[in-house]
């Protein structure tokens, strides 16, 4: 079975209708640095434990953590491929997507029902035919170890894939080529935008991964590289199922938990940082989420 055919994993692409791209004008309430952010979402948060209790928060993040893997257990099939569509068209016809260059992008994987990134992949790496100004770089997780770190490595087409020993698609740390895949942070061009998976988000750019680290490790490595080389930091977006997104103040967070510049789910794009914002000024979608 080829890489493609591993990540369609059954599901066949409907073709949805178009879908609107909205912001949450809530957003526009929140600090836009990474930092206040961060202030203002753990402050906002009720009944959670504060930074300064980790054993407390470790304790409510695990038992969310569980809650939000119940619920998309019982997410029936056609709701998670019709939720997978519609983020997905979303994704696509975005502004900030279709003007990024240089990308990294998760392998969705079915059996953790992470939102499918089939059809964008396929899309970079498959640009229309002649449409040369089209053609994207895409870099793509490969966990080394199991202490959190993660590389993001470049590939040309879906078949540099290859399932590991838990059957998650990730590249072969070594090209047909028989050199190195490139590694982001050795690029000597910045990439542009990252679209990063998760269990649980709010509208005020709180994430919770699953655990392990290796995500929020990553960002901060590569925000500290673009400090050091004074680029622009990549726009942070996560895509989310309805049964995703939570209310502020239900997330744990601490000083180490990277936030994200927007959010994607099936309503809509709620964009959370300044830059977001910018990005979806062109098109003038500054709508309510309703």
């Amino acid at each position: 079975m080829t890489a493609e055919a591993l990540l369609q994993n059954g599901k066949a692409a409907a073709a949805a209708a178009a879908v609107m791209i909205r912001c949450h004008l809530l957003a526009c309430r929140f600090p836009f640095s990474a930092d206040s952010r961060r202030h203002s979402s753990t402050t906002a948060m009720a009944g959670a434990a504060p930074p300064s209790d980790p054993a407390a928060v470790v304790s409510q993040k695990r038992a969310l953590r569980t809650k939000i893997r119940s619920a998309l257990r019982t997410l029936p099939p056609y709701q998670r491929t019709q939720e997978d569509d519609a983020i997905q068209d979303i994704v696509l016809n975005s502004p900030w997507f279709k003007s990024s260059k240089r990308l990294c992008a998760y392998v969705s994987c079915d059996s953790l029902r992470e939102v499918g990134t089939s059809r964008i992949l396929s899309e970079i790496l498959s640009p229309a035919a002649g449409d040369s100004q089209g053609r994207k770089k895409l870099y793509v997780p490969r966990v080394e170890d199991k202490n959190s770190h993660m590389r993001m490595l470049h590939i040309s087409q879906l078949d540099d894939l290859v399932a590991n020993s838990m059957n998650i698609l990730e590249p072969s740390p070594v090209g047909d080529d028989g050199n190195p895949r490139e590694d982001v942070m050795l690029a000597s061009d910045p990439v542009d935008l990252f679209l990063v998976p998760g269990l649980a988000f709010d509208r005020s750019g709180n994430r919770l991964g699953r655990g392990g680290g290796y995500y929020d490790t990553l960002l901060r490595r590569y925000q500290a590289l673009c400090a050091k080389r004074q680029c622009n930091r990549p726009l942070l977006v996560a895509l989310a199922y309805s049964a995703q997104v939570v209310d502020e103040g239900i997330i744990p967070v601490t000083l180490h938990d990277v936030p994200v510049d927007a959010l994607v789910s099936p309503s809509g794009t709620v964009p959370i940082s300044a830059a977001a914002l910018q990005s979806l000024a062109p098109m003038g979608e500054r709508s309510s989420l309703g």
